[in-house]
């Protein structure tokens, strides 16, 4: 079973940087790629949630990283294997970033797309709040 665990969410005004972690544990076939996702209030169901930042974490992986474009401006991720983290660094935030951020665990081989249904395993998320 993966275990994930964010942490680095915070309440912040708009134009800060936030760094959010996502400790991994479990084995590594099953946590090929770590997305990072968020949920606003009003997306209830784990499918409407929103992917932001995909990177290859396994053994086999190419190092891949995907951000997608509305954020890549101003987001990237990143994967430190000998902590088994990975970070999404987030700069200039916007009242529209407000969300609860989870990151998630999938075994697909290649880029698992932005689907939700992809994941197989997710966090509990934390919340990163921006205030204009």
């Amino acid at each position: 079973v993966v275990q994930l665990k964010e942490s680095g969410g915070d309440s912040v005004q708009a134009g800060a940087s936030l760094r959010l972690s996502c400790q991994i544990s479990g084995p590594i076939y099953a946590r090929r790629f770590i997305g990072w996702f968020r949920q606003t209030p009003g997306k209830e169901r784990e499918e409407e949630r929103e992917g932001v930042a995909a990177i290859s974490a396994g053994d086999q992986g190419d190092g891949g990283a995907y951000v997608r474009d509305f954020v890549k401006d101003r987001f990237a991720i990143s994967h430190d294997a000998a902590k088994n983290e990975v970070y999404l660094q987030m700069n200039d935030l916007k009242s529209d970033d407000s969300a609860m951020y989870f990151c998630a665990a999938s075994n697909s081989w290649g880029f698992p797309t932005w689907s939700p249904l992809m994941y197989n395993y997710w966090g509990q998320g934390t919340q990163v709040t921006v205030s204009s």
